[in-house]
């Protein structure tokens, strides 16, 4: 009976149906292999990935070409990838990334420059008869940082306030901007190239303009409205009004994002650090509930059908071949040289490798640059094909996973390490 649900997909109330059977699966399934791997030190994303790859590869290929098909399950999945962006630049605001430093700054630029260039080159290698644009995107992929993996290991081990940990956290999330300026620029001239445009060095520019414009532009202006719009709600007397207005703005700008020709995680990001805390001071004083209080609902809701998702279209089988192992650990070594190069840039007396370290993990980021490279259609095919995309995921789990521990003898190596978790392994990791 379930086989055929699943099958029939349809419309109206037999995709209802469908939908809610997936998401009862779906749910329980990342919420128990969330907790086993948060059990073992890891993330629980690694955990929902791991369920989608288990989907994806044990059930029968008609249950999973249903699961891929299925719209409102897709629709889901994407509006986590937007929530998730919003939240991850709800941790910065834009004058927390001015107050970084010039050090973080150019730890950050290394971090984006020497991976990208790394990763082109394993394309340049691996898929020497493909477009220099799916090199370029396999760069982008190795480019940001999970700022939020690093920053619970250094809180566990008390090293979060030291010199080495702001640095860390100021470069990764300069890093996720200017990885999501890349993200942007490189996909704006793949779809350009897919619509039939002529590419000249000027439409390059242009696009690079646009995508530069509208992330400033959604910074400059937000900053300038939110903090009028919020004090203007003070009149309104229901509740959810935080809330509201703040997923509003959200979808508003994910939205202007995709008329801009842009990924709409861009114009989530921009929303969350547009917004801060003080913006909601008046609203949260008479008894309002702070944002990130009402987000983690639908955070824990949508964000791991996001993951779950991903790990869908991980063929195993792909690894059967002995090229696509080849550019996964290939794409692993270039993501884990390029952040180590961070340490270049440093504060003489301060260790290199401990803040190489802290840059290392590509997370939930690289997760969504690489669902959306499988997303991209150039000349009839998928940017990232399947075995790029497993490839992909590999690294990312590799570089997720080898983190914390490393991290950890990183820290102690540098004697950093002074809290109660010092000599311990690291506690689980939101």
């Amino acid at each position: 009976m379930i086989h055929a649900m699943v099958l029939a997909g349809g419309h109206g109330a037999e995709a209802v149906s469908v939908t809610l059977l997936l998401l009862a699966f779906v749910m329980i399934g990342a919420k128990l292999a969330g907790e086993l791997v948060e059990r073992l030190g890891q993330p629980a994303v690694l955990g929902e990935l791991m369920v989608g790859i288990l989907l994806g590869n044990l059930v029968a290929d008609s249950w999973l070409a249903a699961m891929r098909a299925n719209e409102t399950f897709l629709v889901l999945a994407e509006l986590g990838a937007v929530l998730l962006l919003f939240h991850v630049g709800l941790e910065s605001t834009p004058r927390e990334m001015m107050a970084v430093g010039g050090r973080a700054a150019a730890v950050a630029v290394l971090g984006v420059v020497t991976p990208m260039a790394l990763g082109y080159g394993v394309g340049v290698v691996f898929r020497p008869n493909d477009s220099w644009m799916l090199h370029a995107f396999l760069g982008a992929m190795l480019a940001a940082t999970s700022v939020g993996i690093t920053a619970r290991v250094l809180q566990d081990v008390g090293a979060l306030k030291t010199p080495a940990a702001r640095i860390i956290l100021g470069a990764a999330v300069i890093d996720d901007v200017l990885g999501l300026i890349v993200l942007a620029v490189i996909s704006g001239i793949i779809t350009a190239a897919a619509s039939g445009a002529t590419l000249g060095y000027g439409a390059i520019a242009m696009i690079c303009v646009k995508a530069f414009a509208f992330l400033f532009g959604a910074l400059v202006i937000g900053s300038f409205l939110s903090p009028r719009v919020f004090k203007a709600a003070l009149a309104l007397r229901s509740r959810g009004i935080v809330q509201s207005l703040s997923l509003s703005f959200c979808f508003l700008l994910a939205w202007a994002a995709l008329q801009a020709g842009l990924a709409p995680i861009v114009g989530a990001f921009a929303a969350g650090l547009v917004l801060e805390d003080v913006h909601f001071e008046g609203l949260t004083e008479r008894g309002e509930p702070e944002l990130h209080q009402t987000l983690e609902p639908l955070i824990a809701l949508l964000v791991p059908v996001f993951f779950v998702r991903m790990g869908l279209l991980v063929d195993v089988r792909s690894f059967l071949d002995s090229s696509v192992l080849g550019i996964a650990l290939a794409l692993t070594a270039a993501a884990v040289i390029g952040k180590l190069a961070c340490g270049l840039a440093v504060p003489k007396g301060m260790s290199g490798l401990l803040v190489g370290l802290g840059m290392m993990p590509r997370g939930e980021v690289g997760l969504i640059f690489a669902g959306i490279g499988a997303t991209l259609i150039l000349n009839g095919q998928p940017v990232i094909d399947p075995g790029t995309y497993a490839a992909a995921v590999f690294m990312v789990v590799a570089t997720t996973m080898a983190t914390p521990p490393l991290l950890i003898w990183s820290a102690r190596r540098a004697g950093v390490a002074t809290g109660a978790d010092a000599g311990q392994e690291p506690r689980p990791h939101a």
